[in-house]
């Protein structure tokens, strides 16, 4: 990317970036599912996930030095170096994780037999399978679960509404440059709402593992989501626009809060709970498609249009999960039911498994 001549070449280096870069988040939330309980679940995919906040945030700083130090250096434009130097950092990254990051409980080498039978028996006691665990389940029996399965493309279309709601994520530097500053300052006041949604995430994601909530603590996230869209919507003012942009970035927190909560709901299967991931992140990033059509130029610098349908768009994330939420606690009121009535030990070891919700 940093060396091609014209847009063909940057939509071809994007799109074989996108190619490798598809599969890490689902594939990132499944390895950390298969390695913590039900109720950690949450403030774990917060502390991977919090890196893209603070990426926003420092990344938004070091762009800012790159741009206003590097121009010219070496006969290269200031934003040939950006890809440069931010690709050269994840590229080291990268390699360093070949050797840190771990399998699976059951295939981790450098492991002791002592740890791995620890984490395999934590999470049988969270209601896994300890055949599954040892991956009995075949990949495409998986697939047939979880397209089979109406809660999964449920999850992905809500999804799909929750991402075009965010969307404001990719133009935030865009946003902050309605404030009426140069770039290096709409760059260095870019940070500030990213390490504020960092501290809500860890707060909210713990909250939400410590009393076992997730829809709660979605709505919360999006509450204050609809608020801030509606501040920026109705006013022009330099502080109260900005304010309203800590408010924005948060919001993000809600979709880490869904990751952990789809973990939760298929958490008896791992091929399916990797298929079901997949798909809810593949169908759902349509809605980061959408969404890229939802702040044209034209609608600036107010983009009160572009507000209202981000607000429109979480309240229909909102209510399809709340959906959800009512039809899973109806089915926990269920076997609650059926566990006091159940006299069989067996029976009631098969039907207990409780969805988090």
């Amino acid at each position: 990317m940093m060396q091609v001549p014209g847009y063909t070449g940057i939509v071809v280096a994007r799109f074989f970036l996108g190619f490798a870069e598809a599969p890490f988040f689902p594939g990132m939330i499944f390895l950390v599912s298969k390695w913590y309980k039900r109720d950690e679940l949450a403030l774990r995919i917060a502390l991977v996930t919090c890196g893209s906040f603070l990426s926003s945030a420092f990344g938004s700083l070091l762009a800012s030095a790159i741009l206003h130090g590097m121009q010219d250096k070496l006969g290269q434009a200031a934003w040939r170096w950006l890809f440069f130097i931010e690709g050269g950092v994840t590229i080291l990254v990268a390699i360093c994780a070949i050797f840190v990051l771990p399998d699976f409980p059951h295939n981790t080498r450098w492991i002791t037999p002592e740890e791995r039978a620890l984490a395999i028996s934590r999470l049988v006691e969270d209601g896994y399978s300890e055949a599954d665990e040892l991956g009995k389940q075949t990949t495409m029996q998986g697939v047939r679960d979880a397209v089979s399965d109406w809660k999964v493309w449920w999850f992905s279309v809500a999804a799909m509404f929750q991402l075009v709601g965010q969307s404001f994520f990719i133009y935030f530097p865009t946003l902050c440059a309605t404030l009426g500053y140069d770039t290096t300052v709409t760059l260095l006041l870019c940070a500030p709402p990213w390490v504020f949604a960092t501290i809500v995430a860890f707060i909210l994601t713990w909250y939400s593992d410590k009393k076992q909530m997730r829809y709660k603590c979605f709505v919360i996230s999006n509450a204050f989501g609809i608020l801030a869209f509606t501040i920026s919507a109705l006013t022009m003012n330099k502080a109260t626009r900005y304010i309203s942009l800590f408010l924005m970035a948060q919001t993000l927190t809600g979709y880490m809060l869904l990751l952990g909560w789809i973990s939760n709901i298929f958490a008896r299967e791992p091929a399916k709970r990797a298929i079901a991931i997949a798909l809810m992140n593949a169908l759902g990033q349509t809605g980061g498609i959408i969404g890229s059509y939802v702040w044209p130029l034209k609608w600036g610098p107010t983009y009160r249009y572009s507000y209202v349908i981000c607000i429109a768009a979480l309240g229909v994330s909102t209510g399809m999960f709340g959906g959800m939420y009512l039809y899973l606690k109806h089915l926990n009121e269920r076997i609650e039911r059926n566990e006091r009535n159940a006299k069989d030990v067996n029976e009631i070891q098969e039907i207990s498994f409780k969805y988090m919700v």
